[in-house]
């Protein structure tokens, strides 16, 4: 595999260890090598930033953000950013679509581990860095045994030579590994950080982690003991009061985040906050949501829009609904700001001029729905390519919601579970009504409810394909054509929309899902070629 052997050249500056050396033997004075790192703790805390620079890259990043393109969440119209092949289904060996088959950020990882020992530092210290690397790798092996199922266990560094004959490991045998990790680090990891610390891994993010895959791999006790442990002392985690600022930059460090990936300003972050807004704002449209996903929150009572008494009215869909949809969507006849026109859609056809976006124009949305979260405010970036913007990947009501769902496949029901469900819907700015627990009072019931929150309040937050996969609902949701908005016209002046009916927009392709295959990505043909003990996943 190309990918397992990296050679890391981490830069820096060393100073001159005295000025009578021959110039020829000097330290190299802009980067790092292994004949001169590892003397001190600044050494090894520079060799550990690599780590996470590898980590936080498009690897996890570019992933976690985008990642809901491979659900029935959202729509990427744009081939060369590689998610259609996935989210049609016709991905292969040699087109796989998005990759996340990359070793980089685990042999960085390994590569320090294999050498922090070296270095005379205090153990707390010690202790501390190695367990931040250990998280790293472990995060990785997480993301990559989802997507991939059985995929090799490296916890060494390895030449060329080694990594192009390495075995694969069963999916199993990782999550016992991957849960041992978290475990054994878990004490040594900080509870919190201040100043230029912040970002870095604690131990809530270590419980964290590991309550997910326990949740994931049907291990409910755990996940339960796991999530309770991060709703007491010494953690001070909280639902923060606002949606809508929870995902704004000026918010980032809040009480809700246990782990994020964190970014300077003056950082090209894969020009995120332009790849997700509207085209009339200098947006691309990356991600644009599905009427599936809009269908999916409640009316303001509480009510789906299939029920009755929900008053949701089909010609006024926007109207009423749970204000996490607001925040989220940006739909036909929202506005971004009061210096700007209500939008963003005309008809494409009668409308003329086409003074703001269409559907289906260049680089406007597919399905007439822009993404709002994470860029509610434009004002937050004045240069949407380097917008230093962090990305949440976990936070505080993904535990709760992992707390009830335990509880609820468990079948111990009690008033925890409400609790829990409820602390999400109620926080200041969202104020859903709390359960109806006439209605949601059963197990079958209250899976229900809880997905369809989890699917909500964690839309484009990279969780949604690893929910259909777990559930395996892939063959209900993933099947047949995606759609968007109903044509119609926006009333400039005031944002009054009127939607034609019958109308519905066709979002590419129809997709197809095949069980026995599409759970699992793809392994890319190249790294079949370079390492013939790789098996490739079911019928690919």
């Amino acid at each position: 595999m190309k990918n397992l052997f990296i050679i890391l050249i981490i830069a820096g500056t060393l100073a001159s260890a005295g000025c009578k050396k021959d110039f020829l033997d000097r330290a190299p004075l802009d980067s790092y090598t292994n004949a001169v790192l590892w003397k001190s703790p600044n050494d090894v805390l520079a060799a550990l930033n690599g780590c996470y620079s590898k980590w936080g890259g498009s690897n996890n990043g570019y992933y976690g953000v985008f990642a809901d393109n491979n659900s029935d969440n959202t729509f990427d119209q744009f081939p060369w950013e590689n998610w259609l092949a996935l989210s049609a289904g016709i991905a292969t060996p040699t087109n796989t679509g998005y990759s996340k088959w990359n070793y980089s950020t685990i042999q960085t990882c390994n590569w320090f581990l294999d050498n922090v020992g070296t270095t005379n530092m205090d153990a707390t210290l010690k202790a501390r860095v190695i367990g931040e690397a250990r998280f790293l790798r472990a995060y990785e092996y997480f993301t990559l045994s989802q997507l991939y199922g059985s995929v090799p266990l490296v916890e060494h560094n390895l030449t060329t030579e080694e990594a192009n004959k390495v075995t694969q490991t069963s999916k199993a045998d990782m999550v016992t590994y991957i849960l041992k990790e978290l475990t054994a680090i878990a004490p040594d990891l900080p509870v919190s950080y201040t100043g230029s610390d912040i970002g870095r891994i604690t131990r809530g993010a270590a419980i964290a982690l590991k309550a997910r895959i326990e949740l994931f791999n049907q291990m409910y006790p755990e996940c339960i003991a796991d999530c309770q442990k991060l709703m007491a002392p010494p953690f001070s985690y909280a639902i923060y009061p606002k949606y809508v600022d929870l995902f704004r930059q000026p918010f980032a460090d809040n009480q809700e985040v246990i782990l994020d990936v964190q970014f300077k300003a003056s950082d090209n972050n894969f020009g995120w906050a332009r790849n997700m807004t509207i085209n009339s704002l200098g947006g691309y449209n990356s991600i644009a949501p599905t009427q599936s996903l809009v269908d999916a929150y409640e009316t303001t009572n509480g009510k789906t829009i299939d029920d009755p008494a929900s008053g949701y009215n089909p010609t006024q869909p926007y109207q009423n609904r749970d204000p996490r949809f607001a925040a989220t969507v940006f739909y036909p006849g929202s506005q971004y700001s009061s210096k700007l026109p209500y939008g963003f859609y005309y008809d494409p056809i009668s409308a003329s001029p086409k003074t703001l976006d269409h559907w289906g124009d260049n680089n406007c949305s597919p399905s007439a729905y822009g993404l709002r979260k994470y860029t509610p405010v434009i004002a937050d970036f004045p240069n949407m390519d380097q917008v230093g913007m962090n990305v949440i990947l976990i936070r505080y009501a993904e535990i709760k919601l992992m707390d009830a769902e335990a509880k609820i496949e468990s079948n111990k029901i009690d008033a925890t579970v409400y609790d829990d469900i409820n602390a999400v819907r109620r926080r200041s700015d969202v104020n859903m009504p709390v359960v109806d627990q006439s209605k949601y009072n059963d197990q079958s019931s209250l899976r229900t409810l809880l997905r369809r929150e989890r699917r909500v309040e964690l839309a484009v937050e990279g969780l949604r394909w690893f929910d259909i996969q777990r559930w395996k609902i892939g063959e209900q949701v993933m099947n047949g054509q995606v759609t968007g908005s109903l044509l119609g016209t926006v009333n400039q002046a005031n944002g009054a929309v009127t939607l034609t009916p019958g109308t519905t927009i066709k979002v590419g392709a129809p997709r197809v899902f095949d069980p026995a295959k599409n759970y699992l990505w793809p392994i890319p043909q190249s790294e079949m070629d370079l390492n013939k003990n790789l098996k490739q996943n079911p019928k690919y």
